[in-house]
């Protein structure tokens, strides 16, 4: 026989709750019989919390006991709640897994092959899609960029117009379109955010978060974005060598 759970949860015409839903799968997963209750106006939803003496919904009641909410539910179900705050390389490690993917198939696709036009993608695809992170809020952006940056701290317009930087670069050397302007582009802000790194966190010892991948990111300032000025540096070397080669 199935253990049951009773939950309590927003179900509106104009909005249903997603950490409803979400507790209401937890417990069909962890096999619980669910009594779903709906509550489907403001009304009622701030009647069950003042009998009840709770801020919020969904709230879940197993064997009579209140759990709680959808973080106190995957709490009792054993697993584990993730911190707002905690330190993740994920944002990172997505973008460059998608950027290698990209630069893969389409060496495969397209050429037959993978070559050094794959790495080349590679670098651009992940200067591009790093760009578009960080253009996702210019403003959260700059605000953390200019914390470290030694050129952005003096001449704040440069904090708000690197990320377009980056993604002009980066287009531009996916597609080898108009280098004179692409490979500086790319070794100047690639050289002062190298710089600019290597001395908040190996000199001065900083710990910062990096804003690498926009400005809301808890990464850590250091090896991720000392990679990403270094990648750009090295990508715009090989672009200027390459045709000599």
């Amino acid at each position: 026989m199935k253990k049951t759970a009773e939950l309590y949860r927003m179900v509106m015409d104009t909005h249903v709750c997603p950490y409803g839903i979400k507790s209401k799968w937890l417990l069909e997963k962890a096999g619980y019989r669910v009594e779903d209750h709906h509550l489907t106006t403001r009304e009622q939803t701030d009647a069950f919390k003042a009998e009840h003496g709770v801020k919020t919904t969904p709230q879940t009641f197993i064997d009579g006991e209140r759990i709680g909410g959808h973080e106190a539910l995957t709490r009792y179900l054993g697993k584990t709640v993730r911190d707002p705050d905690a330190t993740s390389y994920r944002p990172v490690l997505a973008v460059f897994a998608v950027a290698a993917m990209l630069a893969i198939t389409l060496s495969l696709g397209l050429l037959d092959g993978l070559t050094i036009r794959t790495v080349e993608w590679f670098v651009a695809f992940s200067m591009a899609m790093l760009a578009m992170l960080k253009l996702q809020d210019v403003e959260q952006f700059s605000t953390m960029f200019v914390g470290y940056d030694l050129l952005g701290r003096r001449f704040v317009p440069y904090a708000y117009a690197y990320p377009y930087l980056e993604a002009l670069a980066a287009v531009l050397m996916a597609g080898h379109i108009l280098p004179w302007l692409s490979i500086p582009v790319a070794l100047f802000i690639g050289t002062v955010g190298a710089v600019s790194v290597f001395y908040a966190v190996y000199v001065q010892k900083r710990e910062l978060k990096c804003a690498c991948v926009g400005g809301g990111s808890n990464v850590p300032l250091g090896f991720v974005s000392l990679t990403e000025n270094l990648a750009m540096i090295a990508m715009g070397i090989w672009m200027l060598l390459r045709p000599a080669l």
